[in-house]
């Protein structure tokens, strides 16, 4: 008999293109869509109240003993990304000290900032709060760290004196690409239902086709979500990559080294897809 699945969906436009042909007559009665921001799929996953999603590749580092990654897909860059930036009133390197603010919405955004920081022998002093709202954000606060949809839509670089890409920074000291989601299973759950894992695996592979034969109508669909132009929207689906080449891989294992060597990670994390 066959399992029902729940699927973790990522609520941002960043993955509606991996999304187009579940949304669009792909998604068969057995599977279900849990839409959240990465943070609340990240617990969700590792919580067992869902078998698959997309979660943030630092948290995937997290727990890598647990989790399994699907081939080819990711949501990455090579340089700029637009929707992973710090806001800040100080360069990087004068924010000793200074008062940086980020949610819990993305582990890997988090991860990679600390990590810069750290490399840069810069101890700023950190914040966990809302960052959704820039009207909200405390008077206090030098820097925040902000991912997603509100990166786009909120006027940032009118607040701040500064905005840092994190996947530009990334590229300027690596020359990679910068992975900051995967999609991965639960290990346990792929060993007992390792047929059903490939078809939905082939089933987001399939979708991912469609959604890029229709890429057009993915950014007129981001375009109205989030009242921004059309050419914003492209100029963002256009930097965005969602697969998991080796290039990127390579990149993955990097970062992950990287988080280890300054202590962001308890232990090493091993790169392990399913069925591989």
């Amino acid at each position: 008999m066959r399992s029902k699945i729940s699927l973790g969906k990522i609520s941002y436009i960043n993955a509606s293109p991996v999304y187009h042909g579940l949304d669009n007559g792909l998604l068969p009665d057995w599977l279900t869509m849990v839409s959240d921001v990465p943070s609340a799929l990240n617990h969700k996953i590792i919580t067992d109240q869902i078998e698959i999603a997309p979660i943030s590749s630092a948290f995937y580092a997290m727990n890598h003993d647990k989790l399994l990654l699907l081939p080819d897909l990711s949501i990455s860059c090579h340089g700029d990304v637009l929707s992973v930036i710090c806001a800040s009133n100080y360069e990087l390197d004068d924010l000793n000290e200074k008062t940086v603010m980020f949610s819990h919405e993305s582990a890997s955004s988090v991860s990679f900032l600390k990590m810069i920081f750290s490399q840069r022998q810069v101890f700023p002093k950190f914040k966990v709060g809302q960052v959704g709202n820039i009207d909200g954000i405390p008077s206090g606060v030098d820097a925040v760290m902000v991912i997603g949809d509100n990166a786009l839509t909120q006027p940032w670089r009118e607040r701040y004196l500064h905005c840092f890409d994190l996947g530009g920074i990334w590229y300027e000291m690596t020359g990679l690409p910068l992975v900051f989601a995967v999609w991965v299973v639960r290990k346990s759950f792929a060993k007992q239902h390792p047929d059903q894992v490939r078809e939905v695996h082939e089933l987001l592979l399939a979708s991912k086709k469609q959604g890029y034969a229709h890429i057009d109508e993915i950014i007129e669909a981001g375009s109205k979500k989030l009242n921004l132009s059309y050419p914003i929207i492209k100029k963002y689906y256009d930097l965005l990559i969602c697969d998991l080449d080796p290039l990127k891989i390579k990149a993955m294992k990097i970062f992950f080294e990287s988080l280890y060597g300054q202590k962001i990670l308890d232990t090493p994390a091993k790169v392990r897809f399913f069925n591989s």
